[in-house]
């Protein structure tokens, strides 16, 4: 099996990046209707969806999907992220029931409590952070709620970062790069 094949982070658009957790199968098909959703958008209207939309659009889709016999609900909760030319950075979060809200910082999974009470804790100063501090505060969340250190191929990172608030997926050596500076910060 082809490690890069398995993700659980997906670019919606070009300015639009999500994280989905729960069934594999159930994500793939939220995000590709989250894509349709925002291609579909872009042709009706000629420009791109603002993150808020495509949160508000895919949570009616889930909360329908509970309303029939026939249907079942995705198994999946839904991190979207990306910068809106009138709202600034968003992250919004869609569980399967169809319920969207917007955090500043936010986690999902097994785990989440826990990386919650983390980034709490930390959430005066996030203000302030740059780009780098911010994927380094997210990966010692990681690592601080998993009890465990990674290493550059065990964890993905992606961000929406810019003026044109660009989705970048963060490459194996530039995960290195900032697990080592977490390591120089600590020692």
């Amino acid at each position: 099996m082809d490690p890069a094949s398995i993700s659980h982070i997906f670019q919606i658009t070009p300015t639009i990046g999500c994280l989905v957790t729960g069934l594999i199968a159930d994500c793939k098909a939220q995000v590709q209707r989250a894509r349709y959703e925002a291609a579909d958008f872009q042709f009706k209207f000629g420009y791109s969806i603002p993150v808020h939309v495509l949160a508000q659009r895919i949570a009616d889709i889930a909360q329908v999907n509970t309303q029939s016999a026939g249907m079942r609900p995705l198994a999946t909760v839904c991190i979207l992220i990306g910068i809106d030319d009138e709202k600034g950075p968003q992250v919004l979060k869609v569980d399967c029931a169809g319920h969207y809200l917007p955090f500043f910082g936010t986690a999902s999974g097994v785990k989440e409590q826990e990386a919650m009470n983390f980034l709490e804790k930390k959430i005066d100063e996030m203000k302030d952070y740059d780009t780098n501090k911010t994927v380094r505060t997210a990966i010692m969340c990681l690592g601080s709620v998993l009890g465990s250190d990674f290493k550059g191929n065990e964890i993905e990172v992606a961000m929406v970062e810019g003026k044109k608030g660009r989705f970048t997926k963060l490459t194996e050596e530039e995960i290195d790069a900032h697990l080592n500076a977490i390591a120089d910060d600590d020692a």
